[in-house]
């Protein structure tokens, strides 16, 4: 079983790869984990739900409205934190 840390990397390279397939990111590698998705511009209202639907997907868990928080949706880390918790 893979470490929390090695779990978080592999969920961000594969947040990142998603980002970087459907929104306009110039050099996805120059993209921090802790970067806002929302104030840099890469997502706005409309890819938060593409987003989301991604998490979904991929991840096989159900994203609640209650969980509908920019500390779970604005970075790359916030998303792959949220989808380690909803592992546990």
């Amino acid at each position: 079983m893979l470490s929390t840390n090695n779990r978080i990397d592999t969920y961000s390279d594969q947040i990142r790869a998603f980002l970087a397939s459907n929104f306009y990111v110039a050099d996805p590698r120059a993209l921090e984990i802790e970067t806002s998705l929302l104030d840099q511009g890469i997502i706005d209202s409309t890819g938060v739900l593409e987003v989301i639907g991604f998490v979904e997907e991929t991840f096989g868990i159900t994203v609640e409205d209650s969980e509908l928080l920019p500390e779970n949706f604005d970075s790359i880390q916030g998303i792959a934190r949220y989808v380690l918790s909803k592992e546990n």
